[in-house]
């Protein structure tokens, strides 16, 4: 007779984590509505530099996807590693350096992104010493988790532990490549990468920052949580392990589609679009298991509000699974891009698929670590109720707003003139949809306050189980005749890991490596030059204030950009642009060929009082670029780093850098004056109006 051995289970990891994912998810949503009233109403900016929209939108990603979302992952997986593998975590010295380390680098993001310490990449704003941090912490959880799998006493490891295993080594990769940054201060870096290769660099991240970081955890937890809940085994083991291994293989390919009409080489957009298009099989492969393991189980879907959320979820992550293929298609990408779809598409995963799952996984392990029963499983179904409808409310004004956008944006008169040739015209159309943006994000955030006093309620009414025993047998012998080579594979954890690693690094190198590499790629323009030291020291104000989350810099090859913006922008344009400032939403204009499109007078409004020069935008003001005196301290030293970097400035220009800075700024400050406008010229709005007015100018512009 086998012996049982008793041990306990780490409940205190799981009730941290999930406090925190309360706590931090009330805290994101809150100032995603925040930003959502912004596009409305203007005056909500409050009119302090660190309210902005530009600055607080990043907050938002960062606090929604890492804060919530990455606490929901971490609680998820603390809870159902230790009872998949029935061992304990393998330190709780670990576990808490892990879950303290984490709180710390979101609170340091709240403080930063404010101030305008951003990289201004999406989904990776944060400066290199917060990155640094990030690695650390990563590989204490990494740690933490295979020294859980090497002292379990279960042989196999379940499938929800596979999605597990890809998500650290995908991610621990993604960060590390997309953080190659060369430090010029404290809280200011320089990307290694420019231009074309910046962008495929940054949206291989991005798109799989998304695939590995809200996903993968994501199946892996519907894996575990979704058979529990309903008492019923998962309903393919053969489909489980075709739609592990054939979606992190697919999904690391996908990265350029959202690069699709730029200057990125043509082969690599095509890359991403056969391969997004590839990803709905595994995509809908894992839907389909997780909504057939309910079959039997509809009746317990009607009283049980966690398995109405699961539903609403797997639905949720059908949908975006299917509407990104259906974005990369050339043909839909050409008219949605720069859109409202593109908020739609990102929100139904994140609100359906993202937040709902991890409602569900809140709802059931709470009571379970607490040893009671929910407070209210009514409330909870409120919940359920107010916060599809606010997914509803959110979404579908969404999509509607990027049809008018799309429509707008291309259309012409019989006469073959733009038939709405400012872009305002579109912005003022669809600002009753996002009001109701608005309304869809107050009703989400509600049904989370529901939830929150309904768990606090549960909380009070049972006691926490902070080490609950459990006992299982001892690690049982290998079964040399194993006839499945994935069972045993499955038992090898290290083999497993490698693997995987191989099978996410081919996708990528592929893409990158030619793009690097291959210089015919990335042909070089003889008319375009360096940056100016005021025209750099702007573009930094630029990033600072967040404008690409607004601005676009980049023309795509359409008869109605190019009419509107002028000629459409070529790779050589970009070469010295450490990092590249495409955008990826146009809530204004494109700014690629702006440059000498108006006089400086014109752009010193503009910044001022935006409404002086657009009646009706939904611009912030920035008057403190006119008040506050331009930091020239720095100036040698982001020289001396451009040049590390490639950037063809002369030896020892630094020293010569702030004299051509001061020189160019008078130049600007005297026709301003000129103007009967008194500025003086060591204010940051003149370093902005110079950066500005290059954009674009370095090649000929075709005239409309």
């Amino acid at each position: 007779m086998q012996q049982l051995e008793t041990f306990s289970y780490d409940n205190k990891i799981v009730r941290n984590f999930g406090i925190a994912t309360i706590f931090w998810g009330i805290v994101g949503m809150s100032v995603g509505l925040l930003v959502a009233i912004q596009l409305v109403w203007p005056v909500m900016n409050f009119g302090t530099q660190f309210s902005t929209f530009g600055r607080i939108r990043p907050v938002h990603t960062n606090a929604v996807i890492f804060a919530f979302v990455g606490n929901g992952i971490f609680m998820g997986v603390y809870y159902s590693l230790q009872r998949l593998l029935k061992a304990r975590m393998y330190s709780d010295v670990l576990s808490k350096i892990h879950f303290w380390g984490w709180q710390l680098i979101i609170l340091a993001a709240a403080i930063t992104l404010p101030l305008g310490f951003t990289t201004s990449h999406e989904y990776a704003e944060l400066e290199w010493p917060i990155d640094i941090a990030i690695t650390i912490i990563w590989v204490v959880f990494g740690i933490n988790m295979f020294g859980t799998i090497i002292k379990r006493r279960e042989r196999h490891m379940y499938v929800a532990i596979w999605f597990y295993i890809a998500t650290f080594v995908t991610i621990a990769v993604l960060h590390i490549v997309n953080s190659f940054e060369l430090p010029i201060s404290a809280w200011k870096s320089y990307y290694l990468y420019a231009g074309v290769q910046d962008a495929l660099v940054q949206w291989w991240y991005g798109h799989n920052a998304v695939a590995f970081f809200l996903t993968t955890p994501y199946l892996g937890m519907m894996y575990y949580f979704l058979p529990k809940m309903a008492n019923r085994p998962v309903y393919s083991y053969k489909l489980s392990i075709l739609h592990f291994w054939s979606l992190i293989f697919i999904y690391i390919w996908a990265g350029p589609h959202h690069l699709l009409y730029t200057s990125l080489p043509g082969w690599a957009q095509s890359l991403g679009v056969v391969f997004s298009i590839m990803l709905i099989a595994p995509s809908w492969g894992g839907m389909i298991n997780g909504l057939l393991t309910l079959r039997g189980a509809w009746d317990k879907v009607r009283t049980e509000p966690t398995l109405k959320f699961m539903v609403v979820a797997l639905t949720a992550y059908g949908m975006a699974t299917f509407e990104g293929p259906m974005l990369s298609l050339k043909q839909v990408n050409a008219i949605a891009h720069f859109t409202d779809w593109i908020v739609a598409h990102v929100h139904v995963g994140a609100l359906g698929w993202n937040g709902f799952m991890t409602f569900a996984i809140l709802y059931w392990a709470i009571p379970k670590i607490y040893g009671t029963t929910l407070y209210s499983k009514k409330l909870a179904s409120i919940h359920f109720w107010v916060g599809t409808l606010g997914i509803l409310f959110y979404a579908i004004p969404m999509y509607w707003a990027a049809v008018v956008q799309g429509l707008m944006w291309k259309e012409f008169t019989p006469e073959g003139v733009l038939k709405y040739p400012t872009f305002l015209a579109t912005t003022l159309q669809i600002l009753p949809m996002h009001m109701l943006r608005a309304v869809g994000g107050t009703l989400y955030l509600s049904g989370a306050l529901m939830m929150t006093y309904n768990l606090i309620r549960t909380m009070r009414k049972g006691s926490l189980l902070a080490n609950e025993p459990a006992e299982a047998v001892a690690l049982q012998p290998l079964i040399v005749n194993e006839r499945s080579r994935h069972r045993r594979l499955e038992r090898k954890p290290a083999l497993f890991m490698v693997i995987a690693l191989i099978v996410i690094l081919i996708g990528g190198m592929v893409e990158m490596v030619p793009t690097f590499m291959i210089s015919s790629n990335v042909p070089t323009i003889s008319s375009v030059k360096p940056y100016t030291p005021l025209e750099l020291q702007g573009r930094d104000i630029y990033i600072r204030e967040g404008c690409v989350n607004c601005h676009s810099q980049t023309v795509r090859p359409f008869r109605s950009e190019t009419v509107r913006y002028g000629e459409y922008s070529k790779a050589g344009e970009f070469v010295y642009d450490h990092p590249f400032l495409w955008g990826s939403k146009r809530t204004g204009p494109d700014l690629h060929r702006v440059g000498k499109k108006y006089p400086n007078k014109w752009h010193f409004d503009h910044l001022l009082d935006p409404t002086i020069t657009s009646p009706g935008s939904i611009m912030p003001p920035y008057p403190w670029l006119i008040e506050q005196k331009l930091d020239t301290t720095n100036t040698a030293s982001k020289i001396i780093a451009m040049r590390k970097l490639g950037v063809p400035y002369p030896d020892g220009y630094e020293l010569q850098a702030n004299k051509d800075l001061d020189q160019q700024a008078k130049s600007i400050a005297s026709d301003l004056k000129a103007n009967q406008v008194d500025v003086l010229s060591d204010r940051e709005i003149i370093a902005i109006v110079a950066y500005l007015q290059r954009l674009g100018t370095d090649i000929k512009v075709k005239e409309n």
